[in-house]
């Protein structure tokens, strides 16, 4: 099995799982029916051996909770990253806002996982089905999502202030070569920040890509472009991203959106919204 054979049968997943494209319901506003949320993922191969997944269990780094590959799938080998970017229709809706998230934006937020979670559940079925054994973390019953003061039980270090889960899509983006974190926290790829990940963890023995960079935050210009963008000022230059005012304003988008949230403005209308920012290129 090579790159090559996983890139077609991921760009095939692509047309073949529904949900990517917003359906007609009772909860989507009926002028988004038929939008599509995503545009074609791009794919990082990493090793299930790069100590960075050690490294990621430093408390200063994630934290000892966050699970390594062969403790998610015993025998593992490799890790298959993917970045879903945002359509160009749900970018120019965020785009508008100054306050709450758009519509669309939060439809790609709750409707989109929906989508992001069956794909994921449909490669892992695609490399059980070539004879590898394959797990996605976020579909795992086994993952948690750590929020303020809400820990995870055997980690008394966990404190009111600890935010994290026991697999981090974006770290383990980060191992695969699809970018490095921004001043907020999100991750830049070669399609920008604005998008969602996922990944899949497999038995298949596969070559890692190089990474192109050496700094977890080698993509970020400092602009300062997102910390003018959050409406909470929850991002400076000084200290990057409080994860607790962010995490209140949610509670707010809550409510303006109810039943779902999301806000997603400091990856809109930002140098880093659709590509490396052209500093960094050079």
């Amino acid at each position: 099995m090579n790159h090559q054979q996983i890139e077609a049968r991921c760009a095939e997943l692509f047309s073949e799982v529904p949900g990517n494209i917003l359906r007609p319901t009772d909860k989507i506003r009926q002028k988004y029916v038929g939008t599509a949320m995503f545009d074609a993922p791009i794919i990082g191969f990493g090793s299930a051996a790069d100590p960075l997944f050690e490294q990621y269990k430093d408390s200063a780094v994630i934290g000892p909770w966050h699970m390594s590959p062969d403790e998610w799938l015993p025998g593992a080998k490799s890790i298959v990253s993917l970045f879903f970017p945002m359509s160009e229709a749900v970018l120019e809706s965020n785009r508008a806002q100054k306050k709450n998230a758009s519509k669309l934006w939060v439809y790609a937020r709750f409707e989109g996982q929906d989508f992001i979670n069956a794909y994921s559940k449909a490669l892992c079925d695609w490399f059980r089905a070539q004879g590898f054994d394959a797990c996605a973390p976020a579909i795992d019953p086994r993952f948690q999502r750590v929020t303020a003061g809400k820990g995870i039980e055997g980690y008394p270090e966990m404190t009111a202030k600890t935010f994290g889960s026991r697999w981090s899509e974006r770290h383990a983006a980060y191992v695969c070569g699809l970018g490095t974190f921004a001043l907020s926290k999100g991750m830049i790829t070669e399609r920008g920040i604005a998008g969602r990940f996922a990944s899949v963890i497999v038995t298949a023995p596969l070559e890692a890509d190089e990474r192109p960079y050496t700094g977890i935050y080698d993509y970020c210009i400092r602009c300062g472009a997102c910390v003018a963008r959050c409406p909470v000022h929850a991002i400076s230059l000084e200290k990057g991203k409080s994860h607790i005012k962010c995490g209140l304003y949610q509670k707010v988008q809550g409510v303006v959106h109810h039943p779902r949230y999301g806000c997603g403005l400091c990856q809109t209308k930002v140098p880093c919204e659709h590509q490396i920012p052209r500093m960094r290129k050079k």
